[in-house]
C-alpha cells in the first residue's frame, strides 16, 4: 500500500489551507461510531464462532474478545493520526495492530491467573486460547485498520481535490482580472487619440470650434482619467462617461450630430467592465455619423427587462456598410463582457431600415451575479 499524501498539499495559498487539527482532535475523529460499532460486531462475530472450541462460558469468552477488540481499536486509531514519513502507514499499522493484540490477549491471562506467567506458559490450554485469541485479534484489526486507511485515503484525496479546484479558480480569477486590464487598457488608448485627432483636425483646419473642444477635452479628462482603470466600474458612471463623450463629439460637429442618453436611474449600482457603452458609442460616432453626409442621431438607453438588462446604442448613420465593419473596439468589446461576465452577456448588431445600427448589450443578471461569486 502507497504512502498516504499529506493532509494538506505544500504551496498552495493559505488562505485555501483548512486549519489544521490537534493529534487529540484526529484521535477522537478516528474512534468514530462507525469504528466503535465494526468493533462490537466483530468481537461478536469472533466470540460465537469460538464459543465451540472454549470450555470458558460464552460471556468470559465474549468479554476476552470485547477488550482485546477495543484496545486494538484505540492502538490502530492513534497510529492513524501519527503523521509521519519513514515508515508506510500500512506497515506502522500492521505492527501495532499486532502488538496491541498480543499485549491485550496476554493482560487478559495475567488478569484470569493472577499474574502467574507461569500458569499461562506451561498450560497448553491457555496457549491455544492465547493463540487463537491473539491470532483472530490480529487478522480482524487489519481488516479494520486497512479499510480505515482506505477511507482515510480517499477522503483527503477528495480534500486535495477540492483545494486544488479553489485554486484553480484562484488563478482563473486573477488571469481574468488581469486579462480584462489588457484589453480595457486597448481601448483606452483608443479613444484618446482618436480624440486628440480630432481635435488636431480642428486646429489644423483653423477652425473657430478648436478651443471650446480642447477646453472640453481639458476638462472630460479631468472628470474621467482617475475612473478609467477603475475595477469595479458600475453602470451609472458609464452613463455620465458616453454622455460626456457625446458633448465633446458634439462640439465638434454641433449641425451634424444629434444625441439622446436616457439611463435607468434603478441600474446606477449595476456592475459592468469599464468603457463598456463607450465603445459601441464611439463605434456609432466613427463609423455611423461621420460618413454620413448628413449626421445622424444616436440613442443611449438602459432598462432592465426582468431578469435582463439591455444596453442599448442605436445610430441612424450610415449602418453596417464597408467602412463600418467590426474592428478591434468591438472585438475586445466581446473578450471584456466573456471576461467580466462569463456566458452570461452578449453583444447584437442589427442593421436597421433604411440606414442605421442597432447594437445591444444583454445581460442575463441571475447568471451575471453567480458568474461574479464565483471569482
Amino acid at each position: 500500500m502507497p504512502f498516504l499524501p499529506p493532509a494538506v498539499t505544500p504551496g498552495l495559498d493559505p488562505e485555501l489551507e483548512p486549519a489544521p487539527r490537534s493529534r487529540w482532535a484526529r484521535f477522537l475523529r478516528a474512534l468514530s461510531p462507525r469504528a466503535i460499532a465494526l468493533t462490537l460486531i466483530s468481537s461478536l462475530v469472533v466470540a460465537v464462532l469460538m464459543n465451540p472450541i472454549f470450555e470458558l462460558p460464552f460471556m468470559v469468552l465474549l468479554g476476552r474478545t470485547l477488550f482485546v477488540g477495543f484496545i486494538t481499536l484505540v492502538a490502530r486509531s492513534a497510529a492513524l493520526v501519527w503523521r509521519q514519513r519513514v515508515v508506510p502507514p500500512w506497515v506502522l499499522q500492521s505492527v501495532t495492530v499486532f502488538c496491541a493484540a498480543t499485549l491485550a490477549t496476554l493482560a487478559v491471562y495475567l488478569l484470569a491467573t493472577g499474574g502467574d506467567i507461569s500458569a499461562v506458559v506451561t498450560h497448553w490450554g491457555r496457549v491455544q486460547g492465547f493463540v487463537l485469541i491473539s491470532g483472530t485479534g490480529t487478522i480482524v484489526g487489519l481488516m479494520l485498520a486497512l479499510g480505515a486507511l482506505e477511507r482515510q485515503r480517499d477522503s483527503e484525496a477528495k480534500a486535495m481535490s477540492l483545494e486544488l479546484a479553489l485554486q484553480r479558480s484562484r488563478l482563473e480569477r486573477l488571469a481574468a482580472d488581469a486579462r480584462l486590464a489588457v484589453l480595457t487598457a486597448q481601448v483606452e488608448p483608443h479613444f484618446l487619440f482618436n480624440t486628440l485627432a480630432n481635435v488636431q483636425a480642428l486646429v489644423e483646419t483653423g477652425s473657430p470650434r478648436a478651443p471650446a473642444v480642447l477646453r472640453s477635452l481639458i476638462a472630460y479628462l479631468k472628470a474621467t482619467m482617475p475612473r478609467l482603470d477603475d475595477g469595479d466600474a458600475q453602470l451609472g458612471r458609464e452613463i455620465a462617461l458616453v454622455r460626456s463623450y457625446l458633448e465633446l463629439m458634439h462640439l465638434r460637429m454641433p449641425d451634424r450630430l444629434r444625441f439622446t442618453v436616457d439611463g435607468d436611474p434603478a441600474l446606477q449600482g449595476f456592475p459592468c467592465p469599464p468603457m463598456l457603452l463607450l465603445t459601441l458609442v464611439e463605434n456609432a460616432v466613427r463609423h455611423g455619423i461621420d460618413p454620413s453626409e448628413t449626421g445622424g442621431g444616436i440613442v443611449v438607453t438602459s432598462r432592465r427587462d426582468g431578469g435582463v438588462v439591455r444596453l442599448v446604442v442605436r445610430d441612424d448613420g450610415v449602418g453596417m456598410g464597408e467602412s463600418a465593419a467590426p474592428g478591434t473596439g468591438l472585438t475586445n468589446l466581446r473578450e471584456r463582457l466573456a471576461t467580466f461576465y462569463g456566458g452570461a452577456a452578449r453583444l447584437e448588431l442589427t442593421e436597421l431600415a433604411p440606414h442605421g445600427l442597432l447594437a445591444e448589450i444583454l445581460i442575463d443578471v441571475p447568471a451575471a451575479d453567480s458568474q461574479r461569486r464565483l471569482q
